[in-house]
């Protein structure tokens, strides 16, 4: 397996973190894309041998009420409060996702995750957005992938999704296995805590898991607080077991 290790963001100054990893999920496009130039900038900056992953922009996947639009730096307007979030295949998402795109080419990122809130769950309105949207949206050849807000669907109907719309299943793998997809993408969330630090064993359990896997790339991004240290552990574990 081609193991690809990394964190949610940079924990540590970029030419730090550039000289000990060599993937990075781009948070800040989930908030507010940066400008294009300020993207490219980042990419030119970054050796060629470093990837980057990304988050969608949240007004394609979270309602207006969500605390999270407090950092747009433009409010959306009150009479258009009800064209955003949730896959509505309106103009103002569909504008979001050229928008999340344009930063993608700029990052030269392969993968773009969308991850939806708890509020969206299983409903007809909700399977007939995401259906419209994925289906009208423009990939150009990039792997999209979905991250459900653990609990609310159930895993096997999360997976019969992602296949009928060619989308990569996100999960924490300690709490599930990826249902649909033809990499793995872990998002570690710390065991029940954002604080929490994995412990050797932790991490060795997951190596295990991967080892017994029969795709052949994972890609293993870190999201918590202690995240630098436990990517670095990891990918040393990984190393380990592969000598």
């Amino acid at each position: 397996m081609e193991l690809h290790v990394g964190c949610c963001g940079f924990p540590q100054p970029r030419k730090t973190y550039y000289e000990h990893l060599r993937l990075v999920e781009f948070q800040k496009s989930f908030y507010q894309p940066p400008r294009v130039k300020v993207a490219q900038a980042m990419r030119a900056e970054a050796p060629p041998s470093v990837e980057f992953t990304m988050l969608a922009w949240q007004l394609i996947t979270h309602r207006p009420s969500s605390p999270s639009y407090r950092r747009l730096l433009v409010p959306v307007e009150e009479s258009k409060r009800d064209h955003y979030g949730s896959f509505r295949p309106t103009a103002e998402v569909f504008e979001a996702w050229e928008q999340t795109l344009e930063v993608a080419r700029a990052l030269e990122a392969e993968i773009i995750v969308f991850r939806t809130p708890k509020t969206f769950g299983p409903g007809p309105k909700n399977l007939d957005n995401m259906r419209r949207f994925f289906r009208e949206c423009c990939r150009e050849g990039l792997q999209l992938a979905w991250e459900p807000h653990a609990g609310v669907w159930e895993p096997d109907e999360v997976g019969r999704i992602c296949r009928e719309l060619d989308l990569v299943h996100v999960v924490d793998p300690a709490q599930g296995r990826e249902k649909a997809g033809s990499i793995i993408y872990w998002r570690m969330n710390g065991l029940g805590s954002y604080r929490h630090r994995y412990t050797d064993q932790e991490l060795r359990k997951f190596v295990s898991i991967l080892r017994k896997s029969k795709k052949k790339k994972a890609y293993v991004l870190f999201n918590n607080i202690h995240m630098w240290d436990d990517a670095l552990r990891f990918r040393a574990l990984w190393e380990e077991r592969s000598g």
